[in-house]
């Protein structure tokens, strides 16, 4: 189980450093061109702001438990990406976006599953 656990932290670290990354090198205009017309719903620092949870909470997920400096980062990030994930479902719930509501449920339970993980059984 920790192998899988080790496997979900990277699998979730990659896509939200990426994910976090483009909201935070792209202008919001650029962001709504490419498909993510949420983010005409709210302001360009909102949309940053979002970005750097989503690359800091990816750095969380892997980092803490690789140096064995405060290893309880890792799953107060996965915690940290439900609740992201958590306000990305309303959002597209209130959009009437169904196949983003069910990406975001899926990334939504693997975090929770890693934060399962690490604060219970499979911790470090």
């Amino acid at each position: 189980m920790n192998v899988l656990l080790w496997v979900l932290a990277g699998v979730l670290a990659v896509a939200f450093l990426a994910a976090g990354m483009m909201k935070l090198s792209q202008p919001k205009e650029k962001l709504v061109a490419s498909g993510m017309g949420w983010a005409e719903d709210v302001s360009a620092r909102t949309v940053k702001l979002i970005g750097a949870m989503e690359a800091l909470a990816a750095i969380g997920l892997i980092l803490p438990a690789v140096l064995g400096i405060a290893p309880v980062l890792v799953p107060l990030a996965a915690v940290g990406l439900v609740l992201v994930m958590a306000g990305a479902v309303a959002v597209h719930a209130r959009r009437s976006e169904a196949q983003m509501i069910a990406v975001n449920v899926v990334l939504l339970a693997l975090a929770a599953v890693l934060a399962w993980g690490r604060f219970g059984p499979y911790a470090f």
